[in-house]
């Protein structure tokens, strides 16, 4: 699992903007994480990257002291990486 990208939803409950703060700094500090959304509003967190779903879950629950909820967890392949960072050539001319 963990040469595979994996991306999670999970729902925690986010009542201030103390909270998506806190959320986003304890996710940011997790090396494992390469892209996250958080949306407060619908109290999802959305992350990406190559690790056990499991294990940021109970990280997060131990850092933030709320229950965490996996709602989704999408395994990608790992050539998709491969597809998602290919460089972007501008073909422009600046005289």
């Amino acid at each position: 699992m963990d040469g595979q990208i994996c991306c999670m939803v999970m729902r925690v409950n986010l009542d201030c903007n103390s909270c998506c703060r806190k959320m986003r700094r304890n996710i940011l500090n997790m090396k494992e994480i390469e892209k996250h959304l958080i949306e407060k509003q619908q109290n999802r967190v959305s992350v990406c990257g190559r690790f056990k779903p499991a294990d940021v879950a109970i990280k997060l629950r131990k850092k933030m002291n709320r229950r965490v909820e996996i709602l989704e967890i999408e395994e990608l392949p790992v050539h998709y990486e491969a597809e998602q960072e290919a460089p972007i050539v501008n073909h422009y001319k600046y005289y």
